[in-house]
């Protein structure tokens, strides 16, 4: 076994269904009164929901324009409207875009974050920001970032559209991906991203076959709770790069974009992996024969999600472009990030083409 560094993130987390409920209790545990409520507008029903909960609470207010990809001047207006309403705490309902929010006004204000995930992106359970300023994404890491309390509650992801379950499961499946060959990878991160990629590689299939499913909602849940785990302790690599680049730049959407990009940057990575990384995750997809690669592309036809960026308006003289900021600054990675190879990648990306080793 080869040495490694493992730190644990200390986030708190409460699973299950009904867990909502549980909310009150965990403010009244941290000695909180007065929260700041954030959504989207698609979501703000959430929101209302949840401070229908709070009636022994003086809600601060409901802030429901979070927005993909977190843009610093959304988190600025959200700030401003903080200042007026005294609130002690924030409490962000949705996905990744509110979970974002939430994240950014926390380690700006110091003010503790509780998130209730809706979505199976992850971003709850990391220390992780990524903002967009002038059309241009970048992320950070700080401990600071990562939200206290997490609650997941299957619950509230019953009626999670079918397409986005794919996508954002997909998404979290790119979280342990990566870090099963991040440069600090190690054996309870590893052993975390494998049972995440099983449990949501068997769950999303049942889903869109049957999406009334609880079972397969939970372990979905379950799943992306793991992912994201893993997101939060390890490095990220090629991929992320390659979806912070595409979505902040283009404005592509965060999560289909991932689903999209992942089997491409995976083939690209996949000769210079360790063989025994290669193999296990083979074994972690169904349908795979040993190659993730090929388990990937069986999945992604198996939910039915779209197969190219160009769908969600990238143009073909946008990939120039992309690989060129992508190339820019690279993040650690198993294989050396060659220009013209990145490219390719990219290129097939937007074409909607399956992917294949061949680079």
């Amino acid at each position: 076994m080869e040495p490694f560094t493992y730190t644990q993130n200390p986030s708190r987390v409460i699973f299950g269904s009904g867990t909502l409920k549980q909310l009150p209790a965990e403010l009244t545990r941290q000695n909180l009164s007065k929260p700041l409520l954030l959504s989207t507008p698609e979501q703000i029903s959430h929101a209302e929901n949840v401070k229908a909960l709070l009636t022994d609470f003086s809600v601060a207010g409901i802030f429901s324009r979070a927005t993909m990809h977190t843009p610093t001047e959304i988190t600025d207006e959200a700030l401003e409207y903080m200042k007026s309403t005294a609130a002690d705490c924030l409490i962000s309902i949705g996905g990744g875009s509110t979970i974002g929010l939430g994240k950014a006004m926390s380690i700006r204000t110091g003010l503790p974050h509780i998130c209730i995930p809706t979505t199976y992106a992850g971003s709850e359970m990391t220390p992780i920001l990524g903002e967009t300023a002038a059309g241009v994404k970048k992320t950070r890491s700080d401990p600071k970032i990562l939200p206290g309390t997490v609650v997941y509650d299957v619950d509230l992801t019953m009626t999670l559209p079918v397409g986005m379950s794919s996508t954002s499961g997909v998404n979290a499946i790119a979280h342990s991906v990566e870090a099963l060959y991040a440069t600090n990878a190690n054996p309870v991160t590893s052993l975390l991203a494998l049972e995440g990629i099983r449990a949501l590689a068997v769950s999303l299939p049942q889903i869109v076959a049957s999406p009334q499913s609880a079972e397969a909602r939970q372990l979905a849940l379950y799943g992306a709770w793991l992912c994201g785990g893993c997101l939060g302790s390890v490095g990220m690599s090629l991929h992320h790069k390659l979806c912070h680049t595409l979505g902040g730049t283009f404005n592509l959407p965060h999560a289909q974009t991932h689903t999209i990009v992942l089997p491409h940057a995976l083939a690209y990575n996949f000769p210079k992996l360790k063989p025994d990384v290669q193999k296990r995750l083979g074994d972690a997809f169904p349908d795979s024969n040993g190659d993730p690669i090929v388990g990937l592309n069986v999945l992604l036809e198996k939910l039915g999600v779209e197969r190219g960026l160009k769908a969600y308006g990238m143009k073909e003289e946008d990939i120039d472009k992309a690989a060129d900021i992508a190339v820019s600054n690279p993040y650690a990675n198993p294989r050396t990030v060659v220009r013209d190879e990145i490219r390719e990648v990219i290129r097939r990306a937007w074409a909607g083409e399956p992917a294949k080793q061949d680079l």
